[in-house]
């Protein structure tokens, strides 16, 4: 999230992407961190144990939904 804030600040468009075991601690690091609008998607939990193979089914199914976060 401290990145994508960066960036954002930077005026380089970016999206939070991580687990939807972590969505209230996006949120609450996004007010936090000052940007409560930053741009998130989340993956369905958990993917520390996920193949290669779940992991990329993971990232094609969240990828239009990042891509048309970014053009937002």
């Amino acid at each position: 999230m401290h990145d994508t804030v960066w960036f954002e600040v930077q005026g380089i468009p970016s999206v939070f992407i991580a687990s939807s075991e972590f969505v209230e601690a996006a949120e609450a690091q996004a007010r936090a961190l000052g940007l409560p609008e930053v741009r998130r998607v989340f993956v369905p939990h958990p993917i520390q144990d996920a193949t290669d193979e779940e992991i990329q089914a993971k990232a094609d199914a969240v990828l239009d939904e990042a891509l048309g976060a970014l053009v937002d």
